[in-house]
């Protein structure tokens, strides 16, 4: 396989396209329709008694399906429901006549992530449907969606990303009649062409740079030969990971995580006057520029708040790659921009 060197990559990612969110929520309502499409087709043969494709002396059979439009909180999903020839099926899911999809996108999604158990699967989904379904029609809708979430989870990749994105998010999760927040790694690649790639989702339990090289040794399973950049939030251990398995790619910390972290102990009266201290930091010209305003700013706030220049320089190096490309590449990547976007996003659509 031919990879790219580092200056051809560089190139590529100058001449690249602005880089928007639609492909990002196209991939995850493609995850969504996967799903609910599974799942009823799982129903249907619960509720005729007979796998498709099998014979059986039930007169009523599968006719074909109903194309639906559905509102969900990643925009309009467009599914295919089975139906079947004596109109008695029922699915649950989603039901006849109802065009929203009432709070299931995040649990459906989690099904996708790695490092949910089957039995959290199953719990998930009797909670789904409000154990209205037989506990083997259950244990079947498992089986399918895992089938199809495994191909997902180990689908090859392209070899080369100029850019990847690593965040956390946060799905709402309906466990036991309670909402539980959990917290899930989203990865998302930028490849030579400008698409936008979910490379994968985890669900992370501890945040150690063991934890973090086994999923990247994954992506070298995968595929992935070479990256570029790695824009990534102050994951504990991240760093020490792509430097084992991608020793050649730079990292861009996120600055906004930077920020959140330098004003966490900033009294209320102060926040503003620091933010816009610290903005003269990131927004500079160069690198030197940086610094220079960085010896500024200690200049003015280092008595009262000295953990905040501490803090800058001890991850200077990977708080400031942004400053050898020019100002598109910039503003793509000092932070994990695409997905925090693709999270409010998210949060912004009504369903």
């Amino acid at each position: 396989m031919n990879i790219l060197n580092k200056e051809e990559l560089r190139r590529q990612i100058r001449e690249g396209k602005e880089i928007s969110l639609d492909g990002i929520l196209d991939e995850f309502k493609s995850l969504l329709r996967e799903s609910l499409q599974t799942a009823s087709e799982e129903e249907l043969t619960s509720h005729l008694g007979y796998d498709k494709h099998q014979e059986s002396d039930n007169p009523n059979y599968r006719n074909g399906h109903n194309k639906k439009s559905l509102k969900t909180k990643y925009g309009q999903v467009d599914v295919s429901i089975p139906r079947d020839r004596d109109g008695t099926f029922e699915p649950k899911l989603v039901p006849k006549r109802e065009r929203l999809l009432k709070g299931s996108e995040d649990l459906i999604l989690s099904l996708y992530a790695k490092g949910m158990s089957v039995r959290d699967i199953q719990s998930h989904l009797d909670d789904l449907y409000g154990y209205e379904l037989s506990e083997q029609t259950i244990s079947n809708i498992t089986s399918a969606i895992l089938d199809k979430a495994k191909e997902w989870q180990n689908r090859p990749l392209e070899s080369i990303y100029p850019i990847i994105f690593m965040d956390a998010t946060v799905l709402k999760i309906r466990v036991d009649r309670a909402v539980k927040n959990i917290a899930a790694y989203i990865m998302l690649g930028i490849t030579l062409d400008g698409k936008k790639d979910i490379i994968g989702i985890w669900i992370g339990e501890n945040e150690t740079s063991k934890y973090w090289l086994t999923l990247l040794n994954e992506l070298k399973n995968r595929g992935v030969e070479d990256v570029l950049i790695f824009a990534i939030d102050g994951l504990n251990g991240f760093n020490q990971a792509i430097q084992a398995v991608y020793p050649k790619a730079e990292i861009q910390r996120c600055i906004v995580h930077q920020i959140r972290s330098s004003l966490r102990y900033v009294s209320w009266k102060d926040r503003k006057a620091v933010a816009r201290e610290l903005k003269t930091i990131y927004t500079a010209p160069t690198e030197e520029d940086a610094q220079l305003a960085l010896t500024e700013f200690n200049d003015i706030w280092g008595q009262k708040y000295p953990h905040i220049a501490q803090s800058w320089l001890n991850n200077w190096n990977e708080l400031t790659t942004f400053f050898k490309y020019p100002q598109a590449i910039k503003t793509l990547i000092y932070t994990t921009n695409p997905i925090e976007s693709l999270n409010s996003t998210i949060k912004r659509k009504i369903a």
